[in-house]
Parts: C-alpha cells; sequence; structure tokens
C-alpha cells in the first residue's frame, strides 16, 4: 500500500502521516485531536511488572477528542459531553441490561474527568499557570471496545493534547505517558506505562522498565525507536468485546505483588521475549526467511508464556480460539494487549495470510491488515 520501495524483507508498508482531523470551524478557538490505538508485539503484559515490550502505533483505529472554549466571555464552566458508551437514559430495563452487557459500565466521560484533575494537579506541582477560559469537551472513537488495543489511552492521550493547546502549556513527551497511566490507574484500571509510550511517541517502540527503582521514582523506561520498515507484514484478528483488562490482570497482578515464583520467574521470560525479537528486528545478518521464523517464534512464545500464567479461563474460548486458528495454519499469533484482539504474522507470505483471513472471518471475526503510524517527531529519544 501506498508508493513506498519495496523492502528487501518484503516487510509491511505504513501510511503517512494523515492530514489534521477536521473540526467546526464555526466554535472560536476549536481544538480536535487524534491518538492511535496501538499493538504490543512483544513482551507485554511484563510492562505492568517491570519488565521489556515492543509495541507499534497503528491507524486502523483511533479516537479524536474535541475541545471547544467557551464562547461566553469571563466563563469558568468545564463540561463533558457523553459519548456512545456514556447513556444515562434508557428506552427501558432490558435496554439498559443490554447496552450494559455490550458495553460494560463506564464510558469515556470519566477518562476525561479523571485526565482534567490529573492535568491541573500536573500543572500546580510544577508551578505552571493556567488561565481561567472554561470549555467543553467531547470524544469519539473507533477503537473496538475492550479489544485489547487501547481505546482507553486513545482517548486520554488525544484529550491531553487538546488541553496543551487550550492552555498553551507543552507536557514534555516524555512526561506524557506517566501523566496518561495515572489518569487510568486513578479509576482502577490496572494498566502499564507500554500503551501510553507508544501512543505518544508513536511509531514503533522498544521499551524498558526493567530498572524498577528508576521507573519508579520517573515514571520513565529506557526507550529505543524501531524503524518501521524493520516491522514485518501484520495482520489484526478481533472479536465481540473481551473482558475489562482489569479483570483480566487482577489475579496475576494480586499473585506477582505477592512474590509467587512462578508469575515471577515466568514474567521475566516475557520480558526476555522482547529483548530477543528487538534483537532480531534490529539484525541485518538473517535472511528473509530466517528473520520473519524467528519473529513467529517469539511471538507463539510470549503467548504460550502468557496463558501458562493466567490459565484458559481467564483468557476465555474465544479469545483462545482466535489464537488457535492462525496457527492451525502455520502463522503466528498472539494477544495485542489484554484480549480481544489478536496479532498475526504469517511467515510465508501474502498466500498464508489469505487462508488465515478466510478462516478467522468464517469463524465470525473481523481482520485487517496492520497499518502503521509514524511517529510524531523524527527522534523522539534523542
Amino acid at each position: 500500500c501506498h508508493n513506498t520501495p519495496p523492502h528487501p524483507l518484503g516487510l509491511c508498508r505504513f501510511a503517512p502521516r494523515p492530514p489534521p482531523p477536521m473540526g467546526d470551524e464555526s466554535q472560536v478557538g476549536l481544538i480536535t485531536e487524534r491518538a492511535y490505538a496501538r499493538v504490543g508485539l512483544f513482551g507485554n503484559p511484563s510492562d505492568g511488572y517491570f519488565g521489556k515490550t515492543i509495541s507499534v502505533s497503528i491507524q486502523n483505529f483511533f479516537s479524536e477528542v474535541t475541545l471547544v472554549p467557551d464562547q461566553q466571555c469571563f466563563s469558568t464552566r468545564v463540561s463533558f459531553e457523553p459519548g456512545a458508551y456514556d447513556w444515562n437514559a434508557f428506552d427501558s430495563l432490558s435496554s439498559l441490561a443490554h447496552h450494559t452487557e455490550t458495553h460494560g459500565h463506564y464510558g469515556g466521560v470519566r477518562l476525561l474527568r479523571s485526565l482534567c484533575v490529573n492535568f491541573h494537579g500536573y500543572c500546580e506541582a510544577k508551578k505552571i499557570p493556567l488561565h481561567d477560559q472554561g470549555f467543553n469537551l467531547r470524544y469519539a472513537t473507533t477503537v473496538p471496545k475492550q479489544t485489547g488495543l487501547s481505546g482507553s489511552s486513545s482517548i486520554v492521550v488525544a484529550g491531553l493534547r487538546c488541553l496543551m493547546k487550550h492552555y498553551d502549556v507543552n507536557v514534555p513527551l516524555a512526561d506524557q505517558p506517566a501523566l496518561v497511566l495515572k489518569c487510568e490507574t486513578d479509576l482502577g484500571i490496572n494498566a502499564g506505562l507500554q500503551d501510553r509510550v507508544v501512543q505518544c511517541f508513536e511509531g514503533a517502540v522498544a521499551m524498558d522498565f526493567s530498572d524498577a527503582e528508576a521507573v519508579t521514582a520517573t515514571g520513565t523506561g529506557v526507550y529505543v525507536a524501531i524503524p518501521l520498515k524493520r516491522i514485518p507484514k501484520l495482520l489484526l484478528v478481533w472479536g465481540p468485546p473481551g473482558s475489562d483488562s482489569g479483570v483480566t490482570h487482577a489475579d496475576v497482578k494480586k499473585r506477582w505483588e505477592a512474590g509467587d515464583g512462578f508469575v515471577r520467574k515466568t514474567m521475566a521470560k516475557v520480558a526476555d521475549v522482547a529483548e530477543r525479537a528487538k534483537g532480531v528486528l534490529l539484525s541485518d545478518d538473517l535472511s528473509q526467511q530466517e528473520y520473519l521464523q524467528n519473529l513467529a517464534s517469539l511471538m507463539n512464545e510470549n503467548f504460550d508464556l502468557r496463558r501458562a500464567m493466567f490459565g484458559d479461563a481467564a483468557l476465555g474460548p474465544g479469545n483462545l480460539e482466535m489464537i488457535e486458528t492462525p496457527r492451525a495454519l502455520g502463522a503466528a499469533s498472539k494477544f495485542t494487549g489484554s484480549g480481544g484482539a489478536v496479532v498475526v504474522l504469517c511467515p510465508l507470505g501474502d498466500a498464508q495470510t489469505e487462508n488465515v483471513k478466510r478462516a478467522c472471518e468464517a469463524k465470525g471475526f473481523k481482520t485487517a491488515d496492520v497499518v502503521l503510524n509514524p511517529g510524531r517527531v523524527l527522534n523522539p529519544f534523542e
């Protein structure tokens, strides 16, 4: 896709950065910002356990937040417009029940409220003065809910960009992931820095959170940009909404915090998968097939280690079918996040990819070729 020259390893093409979102120009000072979904390629979920990960930003799905400054002079009022998942009125009790079963109890407004509280706190701590003009925040998202594609954090990242523009405040890029993460952990969402790092920096990023003392003190790990031309062609597979990530992680998190030897040892192995994958991605010494087979093997190993820790009951039969369907055709697969969506690598090429698409779609899953999203800055880590 797109007129980019083929890479010698036959790797995934990526889209140029799209034009800025269009807003309603009749609203003076209106600001619209976008943040993209992400795919965890290797190492997740070890980012929440002082591990290592590699993730990519993708343009297949995104969230947009729009900030409309209050048009009344001297108004300091702050308000939020409910989104698709924030309904508070229903046609009937059964309608309420069906909506909640489909979309869960929570929408995006709580995320934006938490963002505003934490942004205010950040600016107070840094002694950054803020003007008094009020605003309204609204959001929209194309990220499928509860599919492990970081829809929640994409809303927060897009909202943060709106607030920075509205108040003319520059939160350094290095500080943004920790700020975004706090907005979610304040709401009881179990998460690590991985998603927020790649959604703030974009592109493809290898992350090292293994220095627990430094990460705890600074909210920052060690990050290395991976050239997008090194990322192989990938397929995305997703199904109906999965379980909330807080529920999915709860038991393993408690066991890790209690010092469970098996969880600690296995999570360290998951982090090592990311370290080995980074070596493969940056290597120039492998043939195309060696390169793809090594990555495929590491991708499968990553999921198998996760499965050993979480167990089939927590992962769920639908998620396991999404994993096993591509594998039955010789492809590699793992969760993009906590479940609900799977990233697939087909080392044998396009014919294998088409076979996997047909098999997954025949079982009711949706598929799409991954479209990589370039980083916002040329060298974000320098």
